[in-house]
């Protein structure tokens, strides 16, 4: 059969006037075909995948390759450039061998056994909350000291330094448009505060994921001291935006459907069906995600895409796939817990989903069971976002509640 020409999109992607949702000119391509074309900037062919089955081969088919997309001669922009030695970088076998080095901490056992750790620091953050003033930034108060000291603690930063790296991730988790100069200093900085941290963990061990990772480098000469310190900061950079950026569009996303917020609020045992609901529908990113490149000329969704060539898969538009999803443009609480494809399917599935589900169940469970008619405290067109950010990241996110 021969192959079919791919709808094309203009580059920059369209932006979206709804922050948690996908902009509707590509929602409505993706409606027409699951695969797309766009050009980057340099003349560059690239390939956008919006259809669910789709997305899952590009993530599971070893002919779409990470490692390719830093290989010797190809330019890296945004993410790229911070993932192109890390783990989110590399190929199995490399990537199954580092990976499996960090999978225990996260199990969902594990998780579900800190929950009442998680629970707690909810607590504390929301004890705060109602003690200061009112409107609150509910970012710097609440979504992001969260999961920035959940990661922290099992990593094992101490208390006092967990505010220190957190500039530089807001630089790292850039777009295609940041300075690559700027980011390498990020890099740079951070690299070196873990470097530090490393030394004084050698010196005084203790029962946290960084002194088992610097046992399994030491004692078993399992994995590199470079490979260490990216893997540390994979862990850092990918245990708080992620979750932090999905607490606000989550709650974003349920202020605009208040119906659904009142139900969650009636019945607080629909919480762990509408985290996976509001993973589905929130779109967390706003740019382009971390490529795959082709190992051979491949057939997807019925184009022909050929070997060499950057191929996207945009996680959002999958999951809004009405082949899959009944009423997918539709927010429902009590959706049936459906094959979403949030965290990523393959070698590369998140390896924090079950942290980020315990997280944002209860920072769900204590946002909307202790502060009474949470609510935007401004209009929705007064909401900032942070510039040049692979994730959606507001600047600061007023909210009320009553007394």
């Amino acid at each position: 059969m021969p192959s079919m020409p791919a709808p094309v999109v203009e580059f920059p992607l369209p932006a979206s006037p709804v922050p948690f949702e996908p902009a509707p000119e590509l929602l409505a391509l993706s409606r027409q075909a699951p695969v797309l074309r766009t050009v980057l900037p340099g003349n560059q062919n690239a390939w956008l995948v919006t259809g669910f089955e789709q997305v899952r081969e590009v993530l599971v088919d070893p002919r779409f390759s990470r490692a390719l997309v830093s290989s010797p001669g190809r330019e890296r922009r945004g993410l790229e450039f911070v993932t192109a030695k890390g783990l989110m970088g590399m190929d199995p076998p490399e990537h199954t061998r580092l990976r499996k080095l960090v999978a225990g901490a996260f199990t969902a056992r594990r998780m579900h056994l800190l929950a009442p750790q998680v629970a707690a620091i909810v607590d504390e953050l929301i004890d705060r909350m109602q003690a200061g003033p009112r409107p609150t930034d509910l970012v710097s108060t609440f979504s992001l000291p969260l999961p920035v000291r959940v990661i922290c603690q099992m990593l094992g930063v101490p208390p006092e330094d967990q505010d220190r790296f957190h500039a530089w991730s807001d630089t790292l988790v850039g777009d295609w448009s940041r300075d690559q100069g700027e980011m390498a200093a990020a890099m740079t900085a951070m690299a070196s505060y873990i470097a530090g941290l490393i030394a004084a963990k050698r010196a005084q061990p203790a029962d946290d994921l960084l002194s088992a990772l610097i046992a399994a480098r030491d004692n078993e000469d399992r994995l590199s001291e470079q490979e260490l310190v990216q893997l540390c900061i994979a862990v850092l950079l990918g245990g708080h935006e992620t979750t932090a950026n999905q607490i606000n569009l989550s709650l974003l996303a349920l202020f605009d459907h208040p119906a659904q917020l009142a139900r969650l609020r009636a019945d607080p045992g629909l919480l762990p069906g509408a985290v996976e609901e509001l993973i589905r529908f929130v779109q967390l990113t706003t740019t382009l995600p971390p490529a795959r490149v082709t190992t051979e000329e491949v057939t997807l969704g019925g184009v022909a895409i050929p070997a060499g060539d950057l191929v996207f898969p945009l996680f959002g538009l999958a999951n809004r796939d009405p082949a899959v999803f009944a009423d997918p443009d539709d927010l429902d609480v009590t959706r049936q817990a459906g094959p979403h494809i949030g965290f990523g399917v393959g070698a590369h599935h998140c390896l924090g989903a079950q942290l980020a589900r315990v997280e944002l169940a209860e920072a769900f469970r204590g946002l909307l069971g202790r502060l009474p008619g949470l609510r935007l405290a401004v209009d929705a067109s007064e909401l900032r976002f942070k510039e040049k950010m692979t994730i959606t990241s507001l600047e600061e996110l007023q909210v009320a509640w009553d007394a």
